[in-house]
């Protein structure tokens, strides 16, 4: 579905030819989900968060601002979906966090199929504030420009910038920690800052 086609299937939904928010639903829903899979970890819960997104999106379809890009505010609705049953939570066991595997130039959902989870990078991630790994799942995953993540968040695109460049060396130290290498080679840091680049 392109711009175009987006952008008339949102005002037929607006105009009460409700249908085709299915378009709109199809077109999104395995990014939403994979987006609620790297955030809450849970297959299930991740099924259910982005039913709700959808849901969400739905009712406030009439509010929707069309300067915004439309994936900015529906990724925006997950993440507050997300971060509302993170606060339910009363375990920290959440966020695992998925990225081209160092040995394989594969995208990143071939991956999630093919290991669904990485214990290394799992535990580098658990390491982070919630908000720094929401910004290496939007940035490095999500593939969202800073635009697009200065919206989801509410920040400065200017200040994200930055804020990213310090959680991917945070990240890339605790990587190589729980690795167990103590520092990163510098092969390995090539790697790495690909994958947060």
């Amino acid at each position: 579905m392109d711009d175009a086609e987006l952008r008339q299937a949102i005002a037929d939904v607006r105009s009460g030819d409700i249908e085709n928010f299915e378009l709109i639903m199809k077109h999104y829903q395995k990014s939403i989900f994979h987006y609620c899979y790297h955030m809450l970890g849970n297959y299930s819960e991740a099924e259910d968060i982005a039913q709700e997104v959808f849901l969400k999106a739905f009712r406030k379809l009439e509010k929707y601002n069309e300067e915004i890009p439309f994936g900015a505010w529906i990724y925006k609705i997950a993440y507050h979906q997300c971060i509302d049953a993170i606060r339910k939570r009363k375990l920290v066991k959440y966020l695992p966090f998925f990225y081209r595997d160092e040995k394989e130039n594969k995208p990143v959902d071939q991956q999630i199929e093919a290991h669904y989870f990485d214990e290394f990078v799992h535990k580098a991630m658990m390491k982070l504030s919630v908000e720094e790994r929401n910004l290496l799942i939007l940035r490095c995953v999500e593939d969202k420009n800073y635009q697009e993540i200065s919206f989801i968040l509410n920040q400065n695109s200017t200040s994200l910038r930055k804020k990213y460049e310090r959680t991917a060396e945070k990240f890339r130290k605790y990587y190589a920690q729980v690795k167990g290498v103590g520092a990163v080679d510098a092969e390995q840091q090539s790697r790495l800052e690909k994958t947060f680049s």
